[in-house]
């Protein structure tokens, strides 16, 4: 069989070799002309063939690979102490991707991770057993005889009592950890996630990745993976495993995403999204919680932490969640089981296949697909969700909000991510906007900075929907909607993205608790180009436009005290400067120009 060839582009190379890209396409340019190596042009760079690179430059990838391996290794040591762990851990096994896409990738490493969790969890419990058993002052666990206490350390239901995956020998960490040098140590993690599987049937049969044995990525390295992941210590306390671990997972869940650019978006919304949306809505316990586009699971791990910050028992929330894509449902279920997160997720399209059609949820949390395509004829003309009117087959923005409020108990909430379009659209969209503005369903909208979301520019906002504005959690609300401009509040932390920060997050949700009444918010008070708390009947007289600028109006600029007089001379004796400055400009292109012509 003839063997597959690896290729890699430019900015492949110059990130395996360490380098800036512009050096990594002088150095491809010279090995080209000299012959060296095989390649191809390819818009400003090139395609390489990786075989065909020289021993030099294959040493010095192997070097910087050995050099990442290392460091993750002394990050290891330091886990959880050290708050920027988990971004220099990505930094060190993304120089051990190579040319592996991001997407493919992503599996591999996740799958990892979580196979380290599960097993690492179950050795926290088997030593505590066998302390348990071996210790007379146990009257529940102790026991005499030592061939007895081999049978309660291997009773699954030991392990299933207190929330713990039963792994079997052949998928424990050890098991791979020995075997990590092997040029098959793929057949063993795909061997170990069909056990896992098999033995745990009810909660992950068919979620874990068995991709390894046929993945492209070289099997030195997938063993290097194996070995820097058995280097991170959790001090054998599982609490603090499920926070470390979990960071780690959903700091690497948002670089996939980051870049996979525009893929990245179906399966993560970013964290200070997720964090706004969860402060506004403030879920509780006993609540049950739907998210009928959950991707990889970002608003249950949210809600749940919510729920701790707060002092809560986060076993005490019910979560529902349904997505279409097959391959982010694993990630969603890891996500979740790496957390302790206990939530039912279906597959399946929510516009045709409501997995849920039964449930009225206190909260709905979701960031549903923007303007998607959809087919009206798939739906029954009495399908309870549309009651407001059927969406255009152009886009489902208003099948989602309908499908959102559909879902709701009478006393539910629900927050959710949408395009801006919705907030203005007119025809047979804006006729089911104006229908839900008047059954008083919209309780806030948040204008949203662009740039939030990974490598895509397109605005959003933030919904707020209520299906009672006077159940008595709240003040009474009736007939009234809190908008909020939040678009010029944000961190910039790249040239494609910004962020909300946690202050900011802070500043919008007291916003909204202090409009709601709450006991321990401040009184709340109209801002002019910020918020304003707006009567149906004046949104009713914008026609039904929901865009907060029209209704917040521009922020009062601040008397810096300077007179008028003084600030025009000062703008007038600056533009006279740029004038001459331009006059010079000017003439040194004319003498560039002449200097050409000879």
């Amino acid at each position: 069989m003839a063997k597959t060839k690896n290729y890699i582009t430019t900015t492949e190379l110059a990130k395996m070799l360490g380098i800036s890209r512009v050096a990594a396409a002088k150095k491809v340019t010279k090995l080209i002309k000299e012959g060296a190596i095989t390649a191809s042009e390819k818009g400003k760079g090139y395609i390489i063939d990786q075989d065909s690179l020289p021993d030099e430059i294959k040493n010095e990838i192997r070097r910087q690979q050995d050099e990442a391996a290392k460091k993750i290794t002394e990050l290891g040591k330091k886990a959880g102490r050290d708050i920027e762990f988990e971004k220099e851990l990505w930094k060190a096994a993304d120089k051990l991707r190579g040319s592996i896409d991001a997407g493919d990738y992503k599996h591999i490493v996740l799958g990892l991770l979580f196979l380290k969790y599960v097993s690492d969890s179950f050795y926290i419990r088997r030593e505590k057993l066998t302390e348990m058993v071996r210790d007379a002052s146990n009257k529940e666990y102790y026991v005499p005889s030592a061939a007895s206490r081999e049978i309660v350390i291997d009773d699954k239901n030991q392990y299933r009592a207190v929330g713990v995956f039963f792994i079997p020998d052949k998928a424990r960490w050890e098991h791979l950890r020995a075997r990590a040098m092997r040029s098959d140590i793929g057949k063993y993690i795909d061997e170990a996630m069909e056990a896992i599987e098999n033995e745990n049937p009810k909660d992950l049969k068919g979620v874990l990745p068995k991709i390894y044995t046929k993945s492209q990525l070289d099997s030195q390295i997938l063993g290097e993976l194996v070995n820097i992941f058995s280097k991170i210590k959790f001090d054998h306390d599982i609490d603090k495993e499920k926070d470390i671990l979990g960071r780690v997972y959903e700091y690497f869940l948002g670089q996939f995403a980051s870049a996979e650019g525009k893929r990245g978006g179906e399966f993560f919304t970013p964290r200070p999204i997720v964090k706004l949306l969860v402060e506004i809505l403030s879920p509780y316990e006993n609540a049950r919680v739907l998210d009928p586009s959950c991707g990889s699971g970002g608003m249950f791990v949210q809600s749940s932490e919510f729920l701790k910050l707060h002092k809560k028992d986060q076993g005490k929330i019910s979560f529902f969640g349904q997505e279409s894509n097959q391959t982010t449902i694993r990630l969603c279920k890891m996500n979740l089981a790496i957390r302790g997160i206990i939530g039912q997720i279906e597959w399946g399209n929510s516009y045709y296949e409501d997995k849920f059609p039964d449930l009225r949820a206190d909260f709905v949390l979701a960031n549903p697909p923007f303007n998607a395509d959809w087919e009206p004829g798939r739906l029954s003309d009495k399908d309870p969700r549309v009651k407001f009117g059927s969406p255009p087959a152009s886009n489902a923005n208003f099948l989602w909000i309908q499908h959102f409020i559909h879902h709701l108990s009478p006393s539910g909430m629900a927050g959710f991510v949408m395009a801006n379009g919705a907030l203005a659209v007119s025809g047979r969209e804006g006729e089911i906007r104006k229908k839900i503005i008047e059954e008083d369903l919209i309780d806030v909208i948040v204008a949203c900075p662009p740039k939030l979301f990974y490598n895509v520019a397109l605005p959003v906002s933030l919904w707020f929907a209520s299906k009672n504005k006077k159940n008595g959690r709240f003040r009474n609300r009736v007939g009234e909607t809190l908008f909020i401009d939040a678009r010029e509040i944000f961190e910039l932390i790249s040239r494609k993205q910004v962020i909300f920060t946690d202050e900011q997050i802070q500043r919008i949700a007291q916003t909204v608790r202090a409009w709601r009444g709450e006991k321990e918010a401040s009184k709340y008070k109209d801002i002019a180009g910020f918020c304003k708390a707006v009567k149906k009947e004046e949104i009713a007289k914008n026609g039904y436009v929901l865009t907060p600028g029209r209704y917040v109006g521009v922020a009062e600029e601040v008397d810096d005290g300077i007179p008028f007089a003084v600030k025009m001379k000062k703008l007038t004796k600056e533009l006279k400067e740029y004038f001459k400055e331009g006059e010079k400009l000017e003439k040194k292109i004319e003498n560039i120009l002449r200097k050409i012509k000879l």
